[in-house]
């Protein structure tokens, strides 16, 4: 087993979708990065759901992202549908939301169809993050509890931020709506 390395803690923004599948997989993240990371994410009870949805959005990118160095986006079956998902890795490159813009690494969670291959469907992950990973500037891996993996990934995502120049953000429309209901 390769220990995690003793290296500067990265203050990490976790982006998933609210069910219980994902949010599973959100909290093992947490308890296996517990002290490797500074965890930036929201949580149960900190943003009520009755607020509107721009008040919400103005609330993460202000107030969760701006100090995010590396946005970790878990990418489970509907990820791709979710707006505050979009709303979130819009922020973490958007230099306006914090002093730099964040690394984003995907998490590819087993219940997706693309989870041990080889290769990935655009088509089956978020749009941003897609492109950002097509563009060479997103970092794109398989769930693993492994720490030390995990660690080097974020690492390697926090190396990224130096080729801000392969960052698209602006040019996708911001989601206005969830895509589907699951």
């Amino acid at each position: 087993i390769r220990l995690p390395r003793n290296i500067e803690k990265r203050n990490v923004f976790i982006s998933f979708r609210s069910e219980t599948y994902d949010k599973c997989f959100k909290n093992r993240l947490e308890r296996i990065l517990d002290d490797l990371i500074i965890n930036q994410s929201v949580h149960d009870g900190d943003i009520l759901p009755d607020n509107s949805a721009d008040y919400i959005k103005h609330l993460i990118q202000q107030g969760y992202l701006k100090d995010t160095t590396v946005q970790i986006v878990l990418i489970g079956n509907h990820t791709k549908n979710k707006r505050y998902v979009d709303w979130e890795i819009y922020g973490a490159l958007d230099k306006k939301v914090g002093h730099r813009y964040a690394g984003i690494l995907g998490l590819i969670l087993p219940n997706h169809p693309d989870f041990g291959k080889s290769t990935v469907n655009y088509a089956l992950m978020p749009n941003r993050l897609a492109a950002n990973y097509k563009s060479g500037y997103a970092v794109v891996r398989h769930w693993t509890s492994d720490r030390r993996k995990l660690q080097d990934y974020i690492e390697e995502a926090f190396a990224m931020r130096s080729r801000d120049d392969l960052i698209v953000n602006r040019e996708i429309p911001q989601m206005k709506k969830n895509l589907t209901d699951d």
